[in-house]
């Protein structure tokens, strides 16, 4: 069995119990070599997922090709993979929390605790396309450098990293930082944030993980 397959279909049934997914939304993948990834087909339930729900695509083929239509979402997918050579997984998931968020203007504090501060510095805004669409796609190729993290705004959020693994950590943290911030809000509960020259010291000299590099604003 490819091991590539078996990650994935174990990434989706844990999104289903720890509730990161539900119903029929959203949608997985892992890079395969330089020019191709394994996503999700379209339509599919991530929590009983089969080796003919996940479908081998390359970037620059026809879709219309294959004997099984791949999720709609292959264009941001394929977006992020083009730009970030690094990037081995990712993840569209509309977690409860992370896409209430979504739903607002809410900036998402970074600066609360070690996963934060690490899976969180850079998070961005891609403003509202059609799901699928091209232009969507492109919207996150513009800003696939910036950040690992992207707020789909009355959408949901596409998460990526340099394996799986860390990509499944990055959308755990993001909906627990949410459902932290909303809950807060609604109990006018007030953070006590770790100052900037923490975080850089954590971010750079902590040893936790390399710091990641970004594009330039």
């Amino acid at each position: 069995m490819n091991p590539i397959v078996q990650e994935l279909k174990q990434l989706g049934q844990y999104m289903i119990d720890k509730q990161l997914a539900w119903g029929n939304a959203g949608n997985i993948s892992a890079r395969i070599g330089e020019e191709g990834c394994i996503i999700t087909a379209s339509g599919t339930y991530l929590g009983e997922l089969a080796d003919k729900d996940l479908i081998e695509c390359q970037f620059n083929a026809s879709l219309t090709d294959l004997k099984r239509k791949p999720s709609k979402e292959m264009p941001m997918h394929r977006a992020i993979y083009q730009e970030r050579p690094d990037i081995s997984a990712v993840i569209h998931a509309s977690p409860f929390y992370s896409t209430m968020v979504a739903c607002t203007q809410m900036d998402l504090p970074s600066n609360l605790f070690v996963e934060s501060m690490y899976y969180l510095e850079r998070v961005e805004r891609i403003p509202y396309f059609h799901p699928g669409s091209n232009v969507l796609g492109e919207a996150v190729r513009k800003k696939a450098a910036k950040a690992n993290i992207l707020l789909l705004e009355n959408h949901g959020v596409l998460v990526y990293d340099t394996s799986i693994k860390e990509a499944r950590m990055a959308l755990e943290t993001l909906e627990m930082v949410s459902r932290m911030v909303i809950t807060a809000k609604g109990k006018r509960f007030e953070f006590t944030p770790l100052s900037t020259d923490t975080v850089e010291d954590f971010l750079h000299f902590s040893g936790y993980k390399s710091r990641r590099k970004w594009q330039m604003q």
